[in-house]
């Protein structure tokens, strides 16, 4: 059965109001064998509250045994089948910035590294580069030129940044070049399947000129690229639940995800109490709020 038709057919107007809160990263360990962790030390006699005259429960936003990611976990969250609609990491940070992507467009998010003198890399977030120093650098790869091919690069949120591949015959089937680990090299892109091989040459070659320009730089002179992803095709959320939804997230990903499936991005807040006021500004004007709160370091 499809899910999002039968949520169709039940739709059913009303006055109320539903809030879904993240607290994203929230979990921890102890601080010392027997001790308690962050949340078991805390006072949250709020949380205590509404924990007992509301209904309690695990999630599974993919499947039993599967860890998803950001992406797929928070479209879980919304209620959408993630493996029905999937959506790559690269499409989330260039919508999450505001990028209007178009049908053909592979968006790629990029992270800034180290590299050694033996071309292994030392540092995987180039040492979380503050965003001050690393917007800079990533405009400065806009003077990477492939012939054929429209590139676009913006800065994100600091090591991170996107990349947005535009022309003819490209695909988003590649495989990540972060090795996740350090003391090796980063990984050439490479195709997983036949239609995205022009989609990894061209960034092999991304590559290559970004390295040149990023030479005598510290921190970050290299970079590795993951979540190659074309623009993904998802029912509004006002579609598929009747609700009109808004969005009150920091984090570019988590506005990006949010727009994906409809949602308005309101506000400019970065603190929590600052998303509190935009929730009580825009109570009237939503049916539905999702408020994504990360610490911001």
């Amino acid at each position: 059965m499809d899910l999002h038709k039968l949520t169709r057919e039940l739709q059913v107007k009303n006055s109320t109001k539903i809030v879904m809160y993240v607290g994203d990263g929230l979990g921890g360990l102890p601080q010392k064998p027997g001790g308690r962790t962050e949340l078991e030390t805390a006072n949250t006699p709020n949380l205590d509250a509404l924990a007992k005259i509301g209904v309690l429960g695990g999630s599974i936003p993919v499947l039993p045994g599967i860890s998803p990611g950001s992406g797929p976990g928070h479209l879980g969250l919304f209620g959408y089948d993630p493996l029905q609609y999937m959506i790559g990491r690269g499409a989330l940070e260039a919508t999450g910035i505001g990028f209007a992507l178009q049908e053909g467009d592979v968006a790629i998010r990029a992270n800034f590294c180290t590299l050694d003198s033996k071309g292994n890399i030392s540092d995987r977030r180039a040492g979380r580069i503050p965003s001050e120093e690393s917007a800079p650098l990533a405009i400065k790869l806009r003077h990477v030129k492939i012939p054929g091919i429209e590139v676009f690069v913006e800065p994100v949120k600091e090591h991170r940044f996107v990349i947005v591949l535009r022309g003819p015959g490209l695909h988003g089937d590649v495989h990540d070049t972060d090795p996740q680990i350090t003391g090796v090299p980063p990984l050439d892109p490479v195709a997983a399947d036949p239609g995205s091989k022009k989609t990894a040459e061209v960034a092999k070659e991304f590559i290559r000129q970004a390295r040149e320009l990023l030479k005598g730089e510290k921190k970050a002179n290299s970079l590795t690229l993951r979540g190659f992803s074309g623009k993904p095709k998802l029912p509004s959320y006002e579609e598929v639940y009747g609700l009109k939804a808004a969005a009150i997230a920091v984090y570019p990903m988590y506005k990006g995800l949010a727009r994906l499936v409809g949602m308005d991005i309101i506000g400019k807040a970065q603190t929590l109490d600052e998303q509190m006021t935009v929730l009580e500004e825009n109570w009237s004007k939503y049916d539905f709020f999702f408020i994504h709160f990360k610490y911001n370091r």
